[in-house]
This record gives C-alpha cells, sequence and structure tokens, in this order.
C-alpha cells in the first residue's frame, strides 16, 4: 500500500468514474482499475460498489477519511520544512463557493505580498469540512453553515440579500417585497447545494410555496447578466451591488428577516497554518466588506 496507490485512489473516490479519473492522473485505465483491485484485496473488503455506475461504498468513505488525513499531515510537513528551511511564505490554498465574494481581499493580498502564491479552489460547502480536515486547503470563505466539529470558525459579514429584476420588471421601483409576492415569478438560481438556492427553497418553504425556477446554474456570479437579460429575477447578495461587473439590474429588498447570508472564515484546528496562509487569514478577517477596503484606511 504505497502512496502512489493511496493517491490515486482519492482521485478515483472523488470522480467515482475510472475512466475520468484516469484522465486526470495521466495512466491507462486498466492499471488505475488494478490498483484499486491491489487496495481492495489487502483490506478484504470493496471499496466500491459496481453495480452500475462506480460508487464509493461505506467502507470506501471510512477509508478515504482515514487516506486523506494521512496525505494531508504529509503534504503539511512537507510545506513546513520548506516554510523553515527558506525565506519565501509558502503557500496559501483557499476556497469558496463563490470566488467573485473574494475579489477585494485578494487583490489587496497580492498587492501586499506579490511573491506568494494563492491557490484557489471552487467547491460546495459540503465539500469544504472534508477538504479543510485532510488538509487539501488552508482556508475557506461559507456563505452558509458547515459542521463544525474540528474547525474553527470565524464571523466575517452578515448581509441582507436582494432580489435583482430586469430594470423593465413590473416590480423594479418598489422599496420592498415580500416572499408571497414573489410567488410564481420565474427565477434565475444555482444549483440546490449552494448557498443561494438554499436560502430561496427555505424561503419559500417557510411560506408553503415552491419558487418557479427556469434557469439554474453554477455560475453564481453570471446571475446579475442573466437577470439583466431579462431572463428572470433572482437573489443576489448585496456585496453585487458594488463589483465592478455588476449588471444594470432593479434592487428590490425583501421583507423578511431571514433573507441574509452570513460569510464565515474557516480552517482545520489540527492543521498547520504556513506563514502565507496566516496572513491570509489576517487579510480576509481585518477586511471591511461593507467598505471594500481593509479596516482602518479611508
Amino acid at each position: 500500500m504505497d502512496l502512489h496507490s493511496l493517491r490515486q485512489f482519492v482521485v478515483v473516490a472523488r470522480l467515482e468514474h475510472l475512466s475520468r479519473a484516469a484522465d486526470e492522473l495521466h495512466v491507462a485505465q486498466p492499471s488505475l482499475s488494478r490498483t484499486i483491485a491491489r487496495l481492495e484485496s489487502e483490506l478484504g473488503t470493496p471499496l466500491f460498489d459496481r453495480a452500475g455506475r462506480l460508487r464509493l461504498n461505506d467502507a470506501g468513505k471510512l477509508f478515504r477519511a482515514h487516506v486523506e488525513r494521512a496525505l494531508g499531515e504529509l503534504d503539511a510537513g512537507r510545506r513546513a520544512v520548506a516554510e523553515a528551511t527558506g525565506d519565501g511564505f509558502g503557500t496559501v490554498r483557499l476556497a469558496s463557493e463563490t470566488l467573485l465574494t473574494l475579489t477585494g481581499p485578494l487583490a489587496a493580498y497580492k498587492r501586499a505580498h506579490p511573491s506568494v502564491e494563492v491557490e484557489l479552489h471552487q467547491m460546495p460547502a459540503e465539500e469544504m469540512a472534508r477538504r479543510l480536515r485532510a488538509q487539501d486547503i488552508d482556508l475557506c470563505v461559507a456563505s452558509q453553515p458547515i459542521p463544525a466539529d474540528g474547525l474553527e470558525a470565524v464571523h466575517l459579514h452578515t448581509e441582507a440579500v436582494w432580489v435583482a429584476t430586469p430594470l423593465d420588471h413590473p416590480l423594479a421601483g418598489r422599496p420592498s417585497v415580500t416572499v408571497d409576492e414573489l410567488a410564481g415569478q420565474p427565477f434565475v438560481a444555482t444549483r440546490k447545494g449552494h448557498w443561494q438556492r438554499r436560502l430561496l427553497d427555505r424561503l419559500f418553504a417557510g411560506r408553503g410555496l415552491t419558487p418557479k425556477i427556469v434557469c439554474e446554474g453554477d455560475e453564481a456570479g453570471a446571475l446579475a447578466d442573466l437577470i439583466s437579460a431579462g431572463l428572470g429575477i433572482g437573489l443576489v447578495p448585496a456585496l453585487a451591488q458594488h463589483t465592478a461587473t455588476s449588471a444594470p439590474v432593479a434592487w428590490i429588498a425583501v421583507d423578511s428577516p431571514d433573507c441574509r447570508r452570513t460569510l464565515t472564515l474557516l480552517r482545520c484546528t489540527d492543521s498547520h497554518l504556513s506563514r502565507a496562509a496566516r496572513l491570509m487569514r489576517d487579510t480576509i478577517t481585518n477586511w471591511d466588506w461593507t467598505g471594500g477596503q481593509p479596516r482602518g484606511t479611508s
């Protein structure tokens, strides 16, 4: 059971698809199949269900958690040694559901530390906790609650989430709107699991309603452009009003105290943060999210 085989297993477990995993790893699929079969033989149990589509089974999920932690510790050790013996700051690996939220602090960080290598990862919230504990990433900024077992969470910002409509929409010009008034309106939304979609579903479910979704996608940053194009209306956070890519839409407050999002910075309490990661943590926690600049500047 060598490191090479374990790293290959993690990729297959993530993709649950042998041919795609083989392409990503740049290996032949038969060779990858043999590697997985050897691991299962050594462990004495299958790690995947193979009825139809390849699926990680309960034993595979248990093994993956241990393998990811072990590989994460080895990688953390390598980076710690490199930082201790070198003159650089190291690398910081940052994840978020939507990277558009982080453009301000990221720009400030790179101006202050141009030699630092920054790795950005976009991933769903349910993956963040696992990747943090596996030490695949150093920090993540979440827009929805994440199970905090073994994680340190720092509140960053709470903001209103607005309804955005095309400029010629009947609701445009209204100062506020109720959830009931949004029933039957065509919504441009993110896919299930994303914080904006969960908020939309939760608001409607609280009124015994179901939103009418006419456009569903993965690019949260494209919502305002799709709304501006007239495809429908949608929920957009207040921060988006101040971005350089903000599309011409009408902004309407939602008359509900629950129509808000909270940004949280998370890290694994057991992980060693490189100097680069510590500096990134400080930049993000000291950022003025309302003013769009570091706190204490004007």
